[in-house]
């Protein structure tokens, strides 16, 4: 029913008295007659609540502008009001409805209230019915709800229980209580939680649709191979793989991988076995991985950017058995030669007009795969959901790399939790120049195609300035970046394809505080799905609401809902324990280290480590929270603020301390690229002689000898608090990046600033003149301690 019927209703059953003179309502609703009589000539009437008195001013008498309201007064009567002008700048009060005498309306007003009056048994006896029934529908209505949040919650909890154990539902409980008398208030934690609410059942129903599917995966014991042929089966002719105008199909990449697995089932490989896999990026790289999967045979997918004893390292670490190398990178292969065990089996694949034999007997990859069948081979054992799938290496910033195992349970998590909490639909597209030999290329950008169908286009080579032209190309709607990729993409210069992609997801790691929102702005990117985790660990995390610079959450209402936590720790990284001998959970806005409760046996808390047991045992630590238990320490430093927001501080061992205050490395590091049109930084501290702590300094890339040192000088005062100044500048002409654009800063810090072993040019901060040229005669004051910081 419309307002204006509702408004007629109350017209005709509540007769209204207005008083011309005084501008003043009053009603005849549940008034006597003697008294209606009396009304007839009104003594001083009593006014009623908040009288209507609405005003139009118009140019000419002939010019009628109308308006109403309604509203209850206390004693159950309705009032309402309307006003006719006269004139300009003159009003006159009416009431509702008419526009005749008052005297007039008066005695029309006392019929209709006597008429109602006849009428008051019948309406309030179907009133009453009616009111019955509303009331009827609210309680069925309510108790409805009730149920269905009832059976919500009890379905949450039997998740729980049977996904992660009836032990983890009762601790589960129990910090629920204690958060809530210990949170600094009840009245605080309600509040946190009424802002948090939406952000966590989020989380937690994509957490649980999560382990839905893996589970499911589980129960049939499925390899990554397995799944993978469901969608074969499905669409054998969908587009799996798009690589430089060159398309794989699913039965293309199914049939390639077949005759890896053929080939390498008649050498004599069999499950259990390692191959090093030293490929760049194309489809055939996940089909030859693919295909020895099926074998059960572990490959080691090796960085294409090691060389000499890096490279040896990574293929003997591995305990491998063969590799298989690109024919582009056969000099890097040639030089460890002689080097390598002579049981090493090696296959060549592809062509590079430059490439020729390494002197080893290798065989051609290439001319044995024309010579077999694309027909599944027989596999006299099944390789299931737990079976170790792949090595993937760390970046190697702080020295050699090393090995980590993935199984098929393990790539099946991460994989499916970008598409889970990307909520990424059939129809997406995804872009991808990361490494396929590293976990965001290789597990979370392919696990789309082989997992959920997506086709994937794939990049052999990062390049900032096709980044967005390749988007529109090939009509990309989720992209993929790292490290500092976003930086490389925000230094081209604006061009109009910026904005005509179709990216509606960015999904990555690293992108930097500092440039988050001129990146989202400039490319107009809607979401940013930013993640968090090492490949050997199990504490991973994602921001999934767009906060800026967060790297995901934890729960502030039930923490332990997915147990990870931020823990004290000292200079060092140790862990501070307290008087029974536990760690010490860090308070909100208070820097601590990232850590993950170790679960053997469950695919989302296992710690599989590296391939080095002495390695893995390095990064667990024990007695967390109680006597016994473990967790995987990260290595990190985190805080998270009082929603429960976390936010990448830097690594343990790169923060050091000033003037009394800790000095963030990847913080300075974002603010100088900025202050230097977004090039390479790396900061690090150095020990300055007769001083307490290190002193920052900055290594800046600078190939054409550009930078505005007394720009940089000026920028530096004016937006750093004098701590976190570097107090040294180098110039490098070249920088040293790992394969997934990391900055390596070890052998920087251990060079430290001394101009006779460091043949780039160094500055350091004089406290009046800025930025001056750090010569051997300087060196030897500072040593000397002639010259103080």
């Amino acid at each position: 029913m419309s307002i204006v019927k509702h408004i007629g209703r109350a017209m005709s059953r509540t007769p209204l008295f207005m008083d011309v003179e005084r501008g003043e309502v009053y009603s005849a609703v549940g008034v006597s007659s003697s008294s209606q009589a009396a009304l007839a000539s009104p003594p001083t009437p009593t006014p009623m609540p908040n009288p209507v008195a609405v005003s139009a001013f118009v140019a000419t008498p002939a010019s009628l502008h109308t308006s109403s309201t309604a509203a209850a007064p206390a004693g159950g009567g309705r009032y309402d009001g309307r006003t006719t002008t006269g004139g300009v700048g003159h009003e006159v009060n009416v009431p509702l409805g008419d526009t005749q005498d008052p005297q007039n309306t008066r005695a029309s007003t006392i019929a209709g209230a006597n008429a109602t009056a006849g009428r008051s048994g019948k309406d309030q006896s179907a009133s009453g019915r009616r009111n019955r029934w509303k009331i009827i529908g609210r309680a069925v209505g309510r108790f409805t709800l009730v149920m269905l949040l009832l059976a919500a919650l009890v379905g949450a909890l039997a998740a729980l229980v049977i996904y992660m154990g009836p032990i983890y539902l009762v601790q589960l409980l129990v910090v629920v209580s204690v958060a809530y008398f210990v949170a600094g208030g009840r009245l605080k934690w309600f509040y946190v939680a009424l802002r948090t609410l939406p952000r966590d059942i989020k989380g937690a129903t994509g957490f649980l649709r999560l382990l839905w599917f893996i589970r499911g995966h589980e129960r049939k014991n499925r390899s990554v191979a397995d799944v993978f042929r469901q969608y074969v089966s499905r669409h054998p002719n969908k587009i799996c793989f798009i690589c430089e105008n060159q398309e794989w199909t699913y039965q293309q990449i199914e049939d390639f991988s077949n005759k890896i697995a053929t080939i390498f089932k008649m050498h004599g490989y069999k499950k259990g076995d390692a191959v090093a896999l030293f490929l760049d990026n194309r489809p055939e790289f996940v089909g030859i991985w693919l295909g020895l999967s099926k074998l059960g045979v572990i490959t080691s997918l090796i960085n294409t950017n090691l060389r000499k004893n890096s490279l040896l390292h990574s293929i003997n670490i591995a305990k491998c058995q063969a590799l298989i190398y690109g024919a582009e990178l056969f000099d890097a292969v040639a030089d460890i030669a002689s080097s390598l065990d002579v049981k090493l089996a090696l296959y060549r694949f592809g062509s590079h007009p430059n490439a020729m034999s390494v002197g080893l007997k290798e065989k051609d990859l290439n001319n044995i795969l024309l010579e077999v069948s694309a027909a599944p081979p027989t596999i006299p054992e099944k390789c299931g959901y737990n079976h170790e799938l792949l090595y993937i290496y760390t970046s190697g910033t702080t020295g050699l790399p090393k090995a980590a195992v993935i199984t098929s349970a393990r790539y099946m998590f991460i994989a499916s939790s970008v598409h889970v909490f990307g909520m990424l639909r059939n129809s997406d597209r995804i872009y991808t120049s990361l490494p396929l030999y590293h976990t965001a290329g290789g597990v979370m950008a392919i696990g789309q195609a082989l997992l959920h169908g997506h086709t994937t286009v794939i990049r052999k080579k990062f390049s900032a300035s096709s980044y967005f032209s390749d988007c529109i190309k090939y009509k990309c709607t989720v992209a993929q970046y790292i490290g500092e990729m976003c930086r490389y993409v925000l230094s081209v210069q604006p061009k109009k394809e910026d904005k005509e992609h179709n990216v509606r997801l960015i999904v990555g790691n690293g992108l930097r505080p500092q440039i988050w929102n001129e990146f989202v702005k400039r490319f107009n990117i809607p979401q940013v799905l930013e993640f968090y985790g090492a490949t050997e660990g199990n504490a991973n995390i994602m921001n999934i609401d767009n906060k800026v610079g967060a790297i995901g959450f934890i729960s502030r209402i039930i923490p332990a809902i997915y147990p990870i936590s931020i823990i004290k720790v000292n200079s060092d990284g140790e862990p501070i324990r307290n008087s029974k001998g536990l760690c010490q959970i860090c308070e909100p806005n208070e820097p601590g280290v990232f850590i993950g409760k170790i679960i053997q046996n469950n695919p989302t808390r296992a710690f599989l480590g590296y391939v080095d047991r002495s390695a893995s045992e390095k990064k667990i630590v024990r007695d967390v929270f109680i006597k016994g238990d473990s967790a995987f320490l990260s290595g990190d430093i985190v805080v998270a603020d009082e929603f429960g927001y976390l936010y990448f501080k830097d690594r343990t061992g790169d923060t050091f301390r000033w003037k009394g205050e800790n000095v963030s490395t990847s913080e300075i590091e974002g603010i100088v690229s900025n202050f230097i049109n977004y090039r390479d930084c790396i900061v690090y501290g150095v020990e300055v002689r007769g001083t307490e702590g290190r002193a920052g300094m900055a290594a800046v890339y600078d190939e054409n000898g550009t930078l505005d040192i007394n720009q940089l000088t000026t920028d530096v005062k004016e937006q750093l608090p004098i701590y976190a100044r570097p107090q040294f500048i180098r110039i490098l002409t070249k920088i040293d990046l790992t394969g997934t654009f990391k900055l390596k800063k070890k052998d920087l810090q251990e060079e430290g600033y001394n101009p006779y072993k460091i043949q780039d040019k160094l500055y350091y901060m004089d406290a009046k003149l800025g930025y001056l040229l750090l010569t051997p005669d300087i060196y030897d004051q500072i040593q000397q301690g002639k010259i103080k910081f």
